[in-house]
Formats: structure tokens, sequence, C-alpha cells
């Protein structure tokens, strides 16, 4: 089934996912799974578990670009993965209740939905700094955090995209966070919620060390390119542009779970 092979192919694969992970905060098995599989020819289970290692240093390289620039929330991100990670295990458990389209249907729809509440952000005038510090106020409370980080958690375990999809908009809405620090904040947490899934994989042989090792070689600087564009692109700009980039996730995983593609 292989249509190119090799480690510059696999690089390549992991530079894509690693800039869209830098960029927009997720943890690029959007990219990398689909791409294992019908580019590179490895087995499923291959392509949903050798992503999951490579998300870790991925997702720290962006983290430290954002640091940085002063654009993250350690604690908040800590915190939330920290929590996430335990639940994410609780989220893979219950797929084994439902079958795979359905849980490829539910992405869909939640991530078309988010895209929709981001554009409508990006669209409506930016909330006075008084609003803005009432919600950043909640970043000190831990029901918050903790609440933030069950969702995350399940979302991540459950449909298997990371908590990226579902912490960006999440933080930007309800906790006052600017896109850019969302982005950087969420890398933290994305870090975190790949480790139980990683291991879990890994002891299940699901994990291919010599292609995850191939696609790091790509998504580390991918990571940095990512996070670099998204830190000098106006606010506005890349509210729209994540706002677009989920629209066209969902709606591609949305027809090709159903057969239009």
């Amino acid at each position: 089934m292989s249509v190119v092979s090799g480690p510059v192919p696999a690089a390549l694969v992991g530079l894509v996912a690693g800039y869209l992970s830098g960029q927009f905060g997720i943890g690029g098995g959007i990219v990398t799974t689909p791409a294992i599989r019908l580019i590179l020819g490895y087995p499923e289970l291959i392509a949903v578990g050798t992503p999951l290692p490579v998300i870790i240093p991925t997702a720290i390289a962006g983290a430290i670009s954002y640091a940085r620039r002063g654009l993250l929330d350690v604690r908040t991100g800590v915190t939330v993965g920290a929590v996430g990670a335990l639940f994410s295990v609780a989220g893979a458990w219950a797929t084994t209740f439902v079958g795979g389209t359905v849980v490829l249907l539910v992405t869909a729809a939640l991530v078309c939905w988010m895209a929709a509440d981001m554009a409508l952000l990006a669209a409506r005038p930016d909330r006075s700094q008084g609003a803005l510090t009432a919600l950043r106020v909640r970043t000190a409370s831990v029901p918050w955090l903790a609440a933030l980080g069950v969702l995350a958690g399940l979302y991540s375990g459950f449909l298997g995209l990371g908590g990226g999809f579902v912490l960006v908009p999440a933080l930007v809405r309800y906790f006052g966070f600017s896109v850019k620090e969302a982005v950087g904040t969420s890398l933290v947490a994305v870090s975190l919620l790949a480790i139980p899934g990683s291991i879990t994989h890994y002891l299940l042989g699901n994990v291919d060390v010599g292609l995850a090792l191939a696609l790091a070689l790509g998504v580390i600087p991918g990571a940095l390119l990512g996070a670099r564009v998204t830190a000098l692109a106006r606010e506005r700009n890349v509210r729209i542009a994540f706002a677009v980039f989920l629209f066209a996730v969902g709606v591609l995983l949305g027809v090709t779970e159903l057969g239009v593609l």
C-alpha cells in the first residue's frame, strides 16, 4: 500500500504537522495520522499510535518559542494538561462503547462548531480590558482549570485529536486569553495530554520508533516556524486563520466518513 517510503518523506510529513502544531496549538495528529496511513503506507494502528510520542517534543519546542515571547501561561497549561492526562484514559476507554463512525462524525461536528465560534469572536469588536481581566481571574481558580482539563482530556482520549482543538477556543472565550497566548498555553497542556496515550500505544506495539524519529526530524523545526509565524501575525488574522483551519478539518472529516470522498 505504501506510496512513498524512507526518512525524507516522513520528515516532510512531520514538518507540515509540526508547523500546524506550532501555529495553532494542536497536537498535529490530524495531519500525521492520515499521512502515515495513506502516504507512507503504514498499518492503521501504527498510524494512530506513532504520532503520539512525536507530539511531546513538538509541543515542547513550540511552547518554548511562545515562552520566549511571553505568550503563554505555564501554570494554566500545566494544570489543565495534568488533569486532562488523567481523564484522557477515560475518554479512550469510552470509545469501546461506540463505533469509529460515531467518533469521527462527533469529531467533525464539534470541530465545525468551534470554527464557527472562533469566527464569531474574530468578527466581533475586541472585548474591553475590564471584561478580559474578569475572565482571567478564572486562571487562579483550580475548579475552573480542572473543569477545562477534564473536558480536554475526555475530548483528547475519545476523539484522538489532541486537546488543542478545544483548548484554544475555550481559553479565548472563557478565560480572556489572546489567541496567541491561548495557542502557547495549549501547547504546554498538549505535551502532557499526549503522555498516557504514548505509553499505552507503545506497550501495545503500536509505535514504530524508527518512523517516530524520522517524523521528529521535521516536526520540531516545523513547530518553531509555526510558532514564529503566529507570534508575528495580527491577533485578528490568527483568529480567522484558526477558524478556517478548524472548519476545513471538520468538513474533511465529515465528508470522508460519510463516503462523499
